[in-house]
């Protein structure tokens, strides 16, 4: 009986035990919910601080808290580009706010069009006499677009700031697939339509080096102007055409290059920086820590400042990221969801549709689908905007063609009108160990496609057929929408990519403009008057947990923005974004892919270079040493 008592004690010491714990642990997430969410009280007056850990985007991703807790990998931080916009030019007519600073240690990039809407924002709080400060330990492009805007402009002493261009090498494997015996079957429409070339070529063709070069070229023109126009004591030949020797003038010292340059104001820590932003708005009241100054954080104030809804609606759908089959994003364009959310909404009455467009394209089907259900919207007799951002390419193009009226910037990457597909087959790969197909056909297309055997030629002759009629009704969309013939836009399309300016000029863009402008156009269309309607972003998911599983899985806010990237850590970024390009190649080698309308000559996207990056949380690294 006395053993008996004590491990009875014992079981029940362990209950306890348990219970507290799990007690302690609900109070925990109960105060980590209660502190994630914005409130008013986090409003203070001094300066709007916005920490940009992280990359602009059209769209946020859609957080799995569960998949984000145990995939073992840090969540990349994304900022809505017309989040950004709206807490400035709040901030702007705001007498709490006495200066905007961005901290842009962390800062991954985003796109042109984006950032330039970003940094007209800026300019606009600065005419109403907001300062704009900003620190980094090193700027590259993306980053000095944005400080181009600023009033100050600070750098670490350890820092520095390159500009680089828009360019690059990407991998081929023609030669790789060679030696492991496997045949990329590639079906493509568009001389220009070099996408499928990195699986038969091991350079660039002829036709793709054109193309690129032009559209990099106008891409490149238009930084430049923008950051001129921005910031004119900046000596951009030096930076850009003799680097080395700029650099060298100052021994090697990349924050006193930037600072001759004209690229920067001022050399200073991070402490340094803060107690100037102190000078000007005051000091935090609470935090005593050195180089702290008052200041309302990004997502309190974008809480605290939310737009208006009187009024009719004018519903705005948003495609961002690749086009895809099934119910993916947001961030990532599923064919499904973005049909379900315009069909949903056609009970809502709408007075008018804004579709925004940032995507390179993807599947045919879904893009299609995308397509179809713009059409239901149309049919009503609402007028219909599209307003491209950064990219409307290829699939991005198809879902575009229902609008009455198209709107671009001319950093816009657009066009692309070209279709491929590409299927791995291993014949060779199985016969060079040893693996041997054979057997009986009663038609050509008896067992076919066949991965290992091989595609008899009647196979391949209609995947080929089944490609060039996508392309011919690609032809047709765009025809109709712009009111071309199906032989000019032949004669732009063929795959080609083209930007902005040039889109314009050919007839596939109305005008320039942004999304605001696409919507006040929309509202005009709609005979509505100002004041008389507001914008709903239609199938917007906000996840009031997203800051405590940011927390979560990083380890907190301080652990987020701890610490900063160098030249040299750019530099590892870069590598990085290699690999993950190879492996995006593979993955779109191998993949169950049908026809795509995808524009992979388009520049990567900054949110695909930032998924190459990997640190892994506090908690998702303690979850996957108990599952290991």
């Amino acid at each position: 009986m006395g053993f008996a008592r004590k491990v009875w004690h014992l079981l029940v010491a362990v209950k306890d035990g348990l219970s507290l714990v799990f007690l302690l642990l609900f109070f925990a997430l109960l105060y980590a919910v209660l502190t994630a969410r914005p409130s008013p009280a986090q409003i203070r007056d001094g300066a709007l601080l916005l920490e940009l850990d992280g990359i602009v985007v059209e769209e946020k991703s859609l957080i799995d808290p569960i998949e984000a807790l145990l995939s073992g990998s840090d969540l990349i931080g994304e900022y809505q580009v017309r989040d950004m916009v709206q807490a400035i030019e709040a901030a702007a007519r705001d007498d709490r706010i006495k200066a905007i600073v961005i901290d842009m240690t962390k800062f991954m990039g985003g796109g042109q069009v984006h950032l330039q809407a970003i940094g007209e924002a800026l300019d606009r709080a600065r005419a109403a006499d907001k300062p704009v400060l900003t620190y980094a330990v090193a700027y590259s492009d993306d980053a000095m677009m944005l400080a181009a805007h600023a009033s100050e402009v600070w750098v670490d002493p350890l820092g520095g700031a390159v500009i680089t261009g828009p360019g690059g090498s990407r991998l081929y494997y023609s030669e790789l697939l060679d030696k492991l015996k496997i045949k990329a079957r590639v079906y493509k429409v568009g001389t220009y339509k070099s996408a499928v070339e990195p699986y038969f070529r091991n350079s660039m063709s002829p036709e793709a080096r054109e193309n690129y070069e032009a559209l990099y070229g106008s891409l490149w023109e238009e930084w430049q102007a923008n950051v001129k126009k921005a910031r004119p004591q900046l000596k951009m030949d030096l930076v850009t055409k003799t680097p080395a020797e700029w650099i060298a003038a100052s021994n090697g010292d990349l924050a006193q290059a930037a600072l001759a340059a004209g690229l920067v104001d001022k050399l200073g820590s991070r402490t340094e920086f803060g107690q100037h932003v102190a000078e000007i708005v005051g000091e935090d009241p609470i935090d005593n820590t050195p180089g702290a100054y008052a200041h309302t954080e990004f997502k309190p104030w974008l809480a605290d400042n939310a737009p208006s809804k009187q009024g009719k609606t004018i519903g705005v759908v948003t495609i961002a990221g690749e086009i895809v089959d099934g119910d993916a994003g947001p961030g990532t364009a599923g064919g499904d969801r973005i049909s379900a959310v315009l069909d949903d909404a056609l009970k809502d009455d709408l007075a008018a549709l804004v579709v925004r467009v940032d995507s390179p394209g993807g599947s045919v089907l879904a893009s299609e689908e995308i397509r179809r259900a713009i059409l239901r919207h149309k049919s009503k007799g609402i007028p219909i905007a599209v307003s491209m951002a950064n990219l409307a390419a290829s699939g991005g193009y198809w879902v575009s063609t229902p609008g009455d009226r198209i709107f671009a910037e001319p950093e816009t990457i657009t066009g692309s009108i070209g279709i491929f597909a590409v299927i791995p087959t291993f014949e060779d790969a199985a016969a060079e160990v040893g693996v041997n197909a054979d057997g009986v056909r009663t038609t050509p297309l008896s067992g076919q496609p066949d991965l290992v055997a091989g595609f008899t030629p009647e196979v391949d002759s209609i995947l080929q057929s089944a490609i060039e009629d996508g392309y011919r009704r690609f032809l047709t969309r765009v025809a109709k929408s712009r009111k071309m013939t199906n032989a000019q836009v032949d004669n732009i399309g063929q795959g080609r990519v083209w930007d902005g300016g040039t889109a314009r000029q050919i007839g596939l863009v109305d005008q320039y403009g942004g999304i605001e402008d696409a919507i006040v156009w929309a509202a005009k269309q709609a005979e509505l008057e100002t004041g008389n309607w507001h914008v709903k972003y239609l199938g917007e998911e906000i996840n009031p947990y997203e800051s405590l599983i940011q927390s979560l899985v990083s380890g907190g806010s301080q652990a987020r923005s701890a610490g900063g990237q160098d030249l040299f850590g750019m530099v590892a970024m870069r590598q990085q974004a290699l690999a993950g390009q190879a492996a995006m190649d593979l993955h779109r080698l191998l993949g169950s892919r049908g026809m795509q309308v995808y524009c992979l000559e388009c520049p990567v996207s900054p949110r695909t270079q930032a998924e190459a990056r990997e640190p892994r949380g506090w908690f998702a690294s303690f979850a996957k040493m108990l599952l290991d």
